[in-house]
């Protein structure tokens, strides 16, 4: 199983790409529903991803309620400044489906009316509008995986002996 991360209409393609290397990096499966504000062979998309497309798995839906009908008994999560609680206040489980709202308008009123209790917010001061939408993502999605245990995710790393500093470069300064 993974978590499933479900971008709708969204407007800016690095973002996009940038998601799509963290669902890369994670296992997870990226969403996204139409309309998009690009096309999938926009290069900001493919330069943000970086070489991690043939890593990760995506697919495209017509509409929302086409991805609700594809994933009856699914449990979703939907981010929102407009939330009565934190992200970190819910118990994830793999295979969950973590809905994230277009750049400029985020996710439509007479949705999240619907599904009100399932709504989560990244704390942030009062006088900020919202986080950049690739950021999202990965807080809310980091602690997804945090709370079931990076299951399948590889929590160290090691040393390679590349890029010495220059002499005389920032290693006199730590």
């Amino acid at each position: 199983m993974a978590f499933h991360i479900v971008l709708v209409n969204p407007e800016i393609p690095q973002n996009t790409g940038n998601i799509a290397r963290t669902c890369a990096a994670t296992g997870s499966v990226l969403h996204l529903v139409e309309p998009l504000g690009f096309s999938l062979s926009d290069r900001y998309l493919k330069r943000a991803g970086l070489d991690y497309w043939q890593l990760m798995r995506y697919q495209v839906h017509p509409t929302l309620e086409d991805l609700f009908e594809q994933s009856r008994g699914a449990r979703f999560f939907y981010a929102s400044t407009k939330a009565p609680r934190g992200y970190h206040e819910a118990v994830y489980s793999d295979g969950d489906y973590l809905v994230f709202g277009c750049e400029t308008r985020g996710l439509p009123e007479r949705l999240l009316e619907r599904v009100y209790d399932r709504c989560l917010r990244i704390p942030m001061r009062p006088e900020a509008r919202s986080l950049n939408l690739s950021n999202s993502v990965a807080v809310v999605l980091y602690e997804a995986l945090r709370q079931t245990g990076f299951e399948n995710l590889s929590c160290c790393g090691e040393l390679t002996g590349r890029d010495e500093p220059a002499p005389g470069a920032w290693m006199d300064y730590v």
